[in-house]
């Protein structure tokens, strides 16, 4: 959450760009995380997902 460390990394991208295989593979993480969350979007959040709250016996 350091805006400073996103800027030094921003820089350090720039002058040394990272690989075409790794902005592939950083794309298809995000492509997948686009896709769960639109499926999530779309269809809802899968009730055999939701955890049951457990009941603390005093």
């Amino acid at each position: 959450m350091d805006p400073i460390r996103w800027m030094m990394k921003a820089k350090r991208w720039a002058q040394n760009p990272p690989s075409m295989r790794q902005v592939i593979f950083y794309a298809a993480i995000i492509a997948v995380c686009l896709a769960i969350a639109g499926i999530e979007w779309i269809w809802g959040w899968p009730a055999w997902l939701t955890p049951d709250r457990m009941r603390v016996k005093p």
